[in-house]
């Protein structure tokens, strides 16, 4: 089922991938949790629990998410390797751990100016002089 980069694709799979969404992401997905699954437990467990918060928090899917979840098997597998602990991996804070992670793809610049707006737009409505330039008008 798989084509070549320059082979057309049959109708079957133009119209699978219309409503499935691409196969090569698909394919990098599975990659990905395979990666995972290897990884010793306690790495493991960190990897799916950031996985879990990045599948609300961060991009939806797409190139961008797969890419972003390869570089996390990519950083998982090399601490595991390294032998570095959790803690050194995300700091003493992971939720900035894992803001800068998600400010590192394109997606992740777009939540970021999302929730400047967002916050812009409280603080005019609450009559505050924010001094920040808002694009929502």
């Amino acid at each position: 089922m798989d084509t070549e980069p320059n082979e057309p694709k049959s109708r079957y799979r133009q119209y699978l991938e219309a409503v499935t969404g691409p196969l090569a992401d698909k394919r990098r997905w599975r990659q990905y949790k395979a990666r995972i699954r290897a990884l010793p437990e306690n790495y493991r467990t960190a990897a799916e629990a950031l996985e879990r918060y990045l599948m609300h928090f961060g991009p939806g899917d797409g190139t961008d998410a797969a890419s972003m979840f390869e570089d996390l098997a990519d950083l998982f597998e090399q601490s595991a390797a390294d032998g570095t602990p959790i803690r050194d991996i995300f700091g003493e804070d992971p939720m900035e751990f894992v803001e800068a992670f998600v400010r590192s793809y394109s997606v992740g610049r777009y939540i970021s100016r999302e929730r400047e707006r967002f916050t812009s737009a409280i603080e005019r409505a609450a009559g505050e002089d924010t001094g920040r330039i808002d694009r929502t008008v």
